[in-house]
């Protein structure tokens, strides 16, 4: 039942990238058409045209309409794709300034199709990988080579279509390569989960990273973004052996390779760790100036601003499970840990914010709350600053893992997603609004302005999926999934 899930929601995912906004005008000065590009534009080449706006979603794709040359359409790949959503009238008037990246992904896509025996992408066609597979062979028959093709780093601003552009290149990959799509938190809670393991080993991160090699030699990384120093210590030497092993990365991200982990504890150590990542993929940044998940339809989810209203939130939360009766859940995250669930009922749980993100809990917790849980009822999120930061570094952990999870939000909150982060600077910011606040203290006309670069950056990838996650489109499109997983689920209790 479950692949059965995994199958439709990639479905889903193949709707949704048709979907986009009608209300962004060209933007062709951002295209590149330097002699560099691996397609140009036509002289003439129109860039006048956007997605048709069937639903308006963060993950939109809303690239301009260059026009590509007829040798390019006789072959597969995302620019490919891209071209024949054009002929067949399901994108209009765009943004151009994505053309540009869609380049780049064709050209790795064409590496790939060139060098897919000298890559070992294909899973049937390498009988040595039969007897000389695992960490062991690793170990006794060293192979030390990296991959004749660079993967590719994708960074831009927040909603600018990131993850829909890696999600199209992906979904193009032939079934048979060794591959793998994963969102980065996730990724990094499998490598602790496999060292874990691995204990006693003399090297266990390359143990690990000639699992993850044997399993996929292309990895996709959404999200890349390193703010736990444990992660940022063992970066270099899992991908270091992870590149030796012929490992393709394509990654996303907001944030450049050189501001990776900035201001983080120990970032020396983590820096060979830039080198050897922008040695292996070619750089590349998003231009674009749109968020496209603010270009949704508005306010029409179940987002309550005001005190005191934990009795319209529970009120709320029993429409939603019906006539089911809510009662305390635990869930398992790794290792054998299990998260406590105050009330749940019918895919439904409810939190206080206090019980989600005051506690000691992670990714591993989220992601566990997820895979059970579609949709969460978080009562009584605060205003975000300096008294409680900590609390704000989880909160913004559990949207990106409800975002990736596709679950539905019900909170109460005391203020809009922009005023929960308003107390939420960067040093930069700071600077601008008063020199003497650029180091991590406080103001003496504010004693609750936090000032970090890492909260202050991602607050705004937060605040975008907050209000896309807010939207009429995210929660059709949620509901959508809902039933169709109910569908497959009524059909194999049938069958059984």
């Amino acid at each position: 039942m479950r692949a059965a899930v995994r199958y439709l929601r990639s479905a889903l995912r193949q709707q949704r990238r048709n979907y986009s906004s009608s209300l962004v005008k060209s933007w062709t000065s951002c295209l590149d058409r330097g002699p560099s590009s691996a397609y140009g534009l036509p002289d003439n080449g129109e860039l006048s045209r956007i997605l048709r706006p069937a639903f308006i979603i963060s993950r939109a794709l809303s690239t301009g309409a260059a026009k590509v040359a007829d040798a390019d359409v006789k072959r597969a790949g995302p620019l490919v794709e891209y071209e024949r959503r054009i002929a067949a009238g399901e994108l209009v008037d765009g943004d151009a300034c994505q053309v540009g990246t869609l380049r780049e992904l064709q050209r790795l896509y064409d590496q790939l199709a060139e060098s897919a025996d000298a890559c070992h992408l294909d899973r049937y066609a390498a009988p040595e990988k039969t007897v000389r597979s695992g960490w062991f062979w690793h170990r006794l028959l060293p192979q030390s080579s990296n991959s004749p093709v660079r993967g590719l780093y994708l960074y831009g601003g927040v909603g600018t279509g990131k993850t829909m552009l890696m999600d199209l290149f992906f979904d193009q990959l032939p079934s048979n390569w060794r591959k793998k799509r994963i969102h980065f938190h996730d990724f990094m809670l499998n490598v602790h989960s496999r060292l874990q393991k691995h204990k006693g080993v003399s090297d266990p991160l390359e143990v690990v990273a000639g699992e993850i090699s044997d399993e996929a030699i292309l990895l996709c990384l959404d999200e890349f973004m390193v703010t736990d120093v444990a992660d940022a210590l063992i970066l270099n030497r899992l991908f270091r052996h992870l590149f030796s092993n012929g490992v393709i990365l394509v990654s996303t991200s907001n944030r450049a390779p050189d501001s990776l982990y900035e201001g983080g504890l120990q970032r020396d150590l983590f820096l060979p760790f830039i080198a050897t990542l922008k040695e292996r993929c070619v750089v590349h940044e998003i231009g674009s100036a749109v968020d496209y998940r603010k270009l949704t339809s508005g306010e029409q989810g179940f987002y309550f601003i005001g005190k005191d209203l934990s009795g319209l939130l529970k009120q709320e939360f029993q429409k939603l499970i019906g006539e089911q009766e809510a009662g305390p859940q635990e869930v398992e995250v790794v290792m054998g840990r299990t998260l406590k669930v105050p009330m749940g009922a019918n895919g439904c749980a409810f939190f206080s914010f206090e019980d989600l993100c005051d506690k000691p809990l992670g990714a591993a917790d989220y992601f566990g709350l997820f895979k059970s849980f579609h949709t969460l009822a978080l009562e009584g999120i605060p205003k975000l600053g300096l008294q409680n930061r900590t609390a704000a570094y989880r909160f913004v952990t559990l949207v990106d893992v409800m975002y990736e999870s596709r679950a539905r939000l019900l909170c109460s909150a005391e203020g809009s997603p922009q005023e929960l982060f308003d107390n939420i600077v960067t040093i930069s910011d700071a600077q601008q609004m008063a020199p003497r606040t650029s180091s991590r203290s406080r103001r003496s006309d504010d004693s609750d302005l936090c000032v970090d670069n890492e909260l202050g950056f991602a607050k705004d990838r937060t605040i975008s999926r907050l209000t896309e996650m807010n939207s009429k489109e995210y929660l059709e499109q949620h509901a959508e999934e809902r039933q169709l997983s109910q569908e497959v689920a009524n059909r194999d209790a049938v069958q059984a």
